[in-house]
């Protein structure tokens, strides 16, 4: 069973297409696997294992007409809960949707179904994302699989928990201040945040309608191979004619990507949270690394962003939080997470003088960061100050959360592989930025430095 569980999407998708392996008995191999971690991780909070069982069939009876429905004919997958699924419950992580069940699925569910991917479950998040640990009244919280002790990061943290530990072979995260990339590096696997209007965000709980925030969330893959990312990219994105933001751009092919062409820039302090040595140490052996292959690198860090948290929060609670009290009354929610509650509600409004102002320094950051991209392709830099850490202590660490919001204030293309380990043997993952509509960039960089470091290493659990 373990060559099957933690073998990577594109091998899967292979060995069905060849008949090697009946969808079938990938199927089974999966919800065996939730079956065996989940009581102790809690990362998958619906299993529609009668319906996953019954799609596998249908998919092996398909092809042995000689039918392939696309990519991922028979494949399996988890979806993230902040996602509606038609049929299967899609709480959000927020009480007045403990039992709602769409009727359609979001855009890039449809499209992974289209694709022949086939849904094993849903897997926990934050009420509406909106926390970097996992833990919502519906559901309870999510557990790390190298560290039960540990958060699993947030807000696709029962993605990235499950993906780690071989309940699934790919998920579906969402971004808005580094809810795919946090939770990738805490659990040791790939992901990426495509650039800002790449791929649909129709059906997910924070959607395209949130007027100055709208560019801050993005969907994109979690899987244990960088080279998983790309695949399942190129069949999430593009316009699905809802989403008004969506730009019909073309997806680049990392293979096509010439390392010694490339310059990258580099830091590993990001002037707001000091990084642990070992994690320095990561981005300074990955640096080598693609210098080795040709890569032109520099430290350099950008301008300003020693004060992009502080913007993302300014940003995020301007007018009092009236999104989020809008979507907690869209939903019916009335008894709300006391971290939510403690880190977004209360807030007071700005005035519009304010508000506009901060637009404009916002509009000089991204100006600012821009510029600096002129001189590179890339950036490489942590994605985090720490490791994983303990649940209800991401508070006190909060500042080493901001390496990764600045690249939502800017709407950039951004990947996280794993590229060394703590002393307590927790992964740490390195974030690797690229310019605007450049994921194949980020990709071919990400997969180079997966192939040097061993990325992905099964857990103990």
């Amino acid at each position: 069973m373990n060559e099957l569980i933690y073998a990577s999407v594109t091998a899967l998708a292979k060995a069905i297409r060849a008949k090697e392996v009946s969808s079938r008995e990938v199927v089974d191999a999966y919800l065996q696997r939730i079956e065996a971690v989940n009581p102790r991780l809690n990362a998958v909070v619906q299993v529609a294992a009668d319906a996953a069982r019954d799609q596998a069939r249908a998919a092996d009876s398909a092809l042995a007409r000689g039918e392939i429905k696309g990519p991922l004919h028979g494949v399996p997958m988890t979806i993230k809960d902040s996602l509606d699924t038609a049929g299967v419950i899609s709480t959000g992580g927020t009480t007045g949707r403990r039992s709602f069940v769409p009727t359609r699925d979001a855009t890039v569910v449809a499209r992974l179904r289209g694709a022949g991917a086939i849904l094993l479950g849903k897997t926990n998040t934050p009420e509406l994302t909106l926390s970097v640990e996992t833990d919502n009244l519906v559901y309870g919280r999510t557990n790390n699989p190298y560290d039960l002790s540990l958060i699993p990061g947030g807000s696709s943290g029962g993605a990235a928990s499950i993906v780690a530990a071989g309940g699934s072979p790919f998920d579906l995260g969402t971004d808005t201040g580094g809810s795919i990339r946090q939770p990738a590096h805490f659990c040791g696997i790939a992901g990426i945040k495509p650039t800002s209007g790449r791929v649909p965000r129709t059906g997910h709980i924070i959607s395209y309608d949130m007027g100055a925030l709208d560019a801050l969330t993005q969907i994109g893959p979690m899987a244990r191979f960088v080279k998983d990312l790309g695949l399942i990219l190129r069949i999430i994105a593009g316009v699905d004619w809802r989403d008004p933001a969506i730009v019909p751009m073309p997806l680049g092919d990392p293979r096509a990507i010439a390392l010694e062409d490339l310059r990258a820039a580099f830091y590993t302090d990001n002037g707001i949270a000091s990084p642990t040595p070992e994690t320095a140490d990561v981005v300074r052996t990955a640096t080598t690394v693609l210098s080795e292959a040709g890569v032109g690198v520099k430290e350099d860090r950008p301008p300003g962003i020693e004060h992009a948290g502080g913007m993302w929060m300014q940003l995020a609670v301007a007018d009092g939080s009236a999104w989020i009290r809008r979507l907690l009354q869209e939903a019916g929610t009335t008894e709300v997470h006391p971290v939510l509650k403690d880190r977004f509600l209360g807030r007071e409004t700005v005035s519009a003088a304010e508000f506009s102002g901060m637009l404009t320094r916002l509009d000089r950051v991204r100006s600012a960061m821009i510029s600096f991209l002129e001189k590179y392709d890339v950036i490489v830099c942590p994605v985090n100050a720490y490791p994983a850490m303990p649940h209800g202590a991401s508070a006190e660490k909060s500042a080493g959360f901001s390496y990764t919001r600045i690249y939502n204030l800017t709407g950039w293309p951004a990947a996280v592989v794993r590229g060394g380990t703590s002393p307590e043997g927790l992964p740490i993952g390195l974030q690797i930025v690229a310019r605007p509509w450049r994921e194949d960039v980020a990709l071919a960089v990400a997969q180079h430095v997966e192939a040097a470091s061993g990325g992905w290493q099964r857990p103990p659990i």
